[in-house]
């Protein structure tokens, strides 16, 4: 019985730090690039503005897929 509860707090414990480390990864990553970028910033990172295709997308460079404003 002692046994069951002290794997049983372990489990939980684990379990516990692993969704730490995953919102710690989240929070990380929703800081990065900008959702919108401008042509110029686009150009500089090394990217073509296309604002032909849908949604205006920075293609190539460091702001891939970004939106173009």
């Amino acid at each position: 019985m002692r046994i069951r509860r002290i794997l049983a707090a372990g489990i939980a414990t684990a379990a516990l730090a692993g969704l730490g480390l995953t919102g710690a990864a989240t929070a990380t990553a929703a800081q990065g690039a900008p959702s919108a970028v401008s042509p110029s910033q686009c150009r500089e990172g090394g990217g073509t503005p296309r604002i032909d295709l849908p949604g205006n997308p920075c293609v190539g460079g460091t702001y891939d897929g970004q939106a173009v404003d």
